[in-house]
């Protein structure tokens, strides 16, 4: 069974609210919860535009709830760091009092057979509300909110119009054993391959089976790669920037060809090389990550197995002119 890695992506996210959603957003700070008024109905949250006609709907909001009926719901029982609880809860479809549509939110009832259709809740607000959904912790049953002690209710000194967050996502991938056997080797400043029995092809990267003859490959057709080749292709990044953006300069990605295998090893690291220069036939060799470096990057895995990048050699450039037709 193969191991699962965890892995998690995250970025800085901004958005501007306008003055539907940024007036629904300030009335939370206030503990109050707008819906605007559409065609004889009140819709809360409030929208920009009429769901069943796409016309532009006037700011004509008005105060709803706060309490509620459940029309539907669902059990959580595990929850993860993406959920607004900690422990069991429920999310909810809550039509509020006042309201012609429900809204999800969660539900704090303790316990699975707690929760019904038709049950009665009112919001719990958080502490400190700054206009988010996540102003109303979650709900909770009965007709009463909870409100934190000393709470003033004070309206925000101006209105909320933008919104920042972490957008993230993590996720799980499997790791088989050849490539486990990739990484190790990587730690010893090794580049493993295998090659398949039958054609005789070398990959690198821990594959599992030669696409071409469908052969299984294992630990006795593991081979040690060159650490010296010649860039054969290459692509220049230029960032988008944006808050919390690393990367602010361009920089690049090199195809490199090993010497004596018909290896390509694709977005590799160009060391000390200014984008301008680079171009395909500079001969280069691995670099390796030292123990420190290996240390600070969590063992080794924020870097593909150990290899920090590749150095140009000092040789005179390889003139191939089958160079460029070397892929993956």
């Amino acid at each position: 069974m193969p191991r699962l890695v965890e892995n998690r992506i995250q970025f800085p996210y901004k958005r501007s609210l306008g003055p539907v959603f940024g007036a629904f957003m300030t009335g939370l700070v206030q503990r109050k919860i707008l819906g605007i008024r559409c065609d004889g109905k009140v819709l809360a949250p409030p929208l920009e535009w009429d769901p069943q006609t796409g016309a532009e709907l006037a700011p004509d909001f008005v105060e709803v709830g706060p309490a509620g009926t459940v029309t539907n719901w669902t059990w959580v029982a595990e929850p993860t760091e993406q959920h607004p609880l900690d422990h069991p809860f429920a999310f909810a479809m809550i039509r509020l009092d006042g309201a012609d549509n429900p809204m999800i939110h969660a539900v704090d009832a303790g316990s699975m057979d707690a929760m019904s259709e038709g049950m009665r809740v009112a919001p719990r607000w958080s502490a400190e509300r700054t206009g988010r959904i996540n102003d109303i912790d979650c709900f909770v049953p009965g007709e009463d909110p909870e409100i934190p002690a000393g709470d003033t209710n004070e309206a925000p000194e101006e209105p909320v119009t933008m919104m920042e967050y972490n957008a993230s996502i993590t996720y799980r991938n499997p790791v088989s054993e050849n490539g486990e056997r990739a990484f190790a080797a990587g730690a010893e400043q090794r580049l493993l391959g295998q090659q398949c029995p039958v054609c005789a092809r070398i990959y690198a990267g821990g594959r599992g089976f030669c696409p071409i003859d469908a052969e299984e490959l294992t630990p006795k057709h593991d081979v040690d790669l060159p650490q010296r080749g010649v860039v054969s292709n290459y692509t220049i990044v230029t960032p988008v920037q944006y808050p919390g953006q690393t990367e602010t300069e361009p920089f690049a990605r090199v195809m490199i060809r090993l010497d004596g295998v018909d290896v390509v090893l694709g977005f590799q690291n160009l060391i000390d090389v200014p984008v301008d220069d680079i171009h395909p036939g500079i001969r280069v060799a691995a670099m390796w990550a030292s123990e420190a470096e290996l240390e600070d990057s969590l063992g080794g895995r924020g870097m593909i197995s150990g290899l920090v990048g590749w150095i140009p050699t000092g040789e005179p450039d390889d003139t191939s002119p089958d160079l460029l037709n070397k892929v993956l």
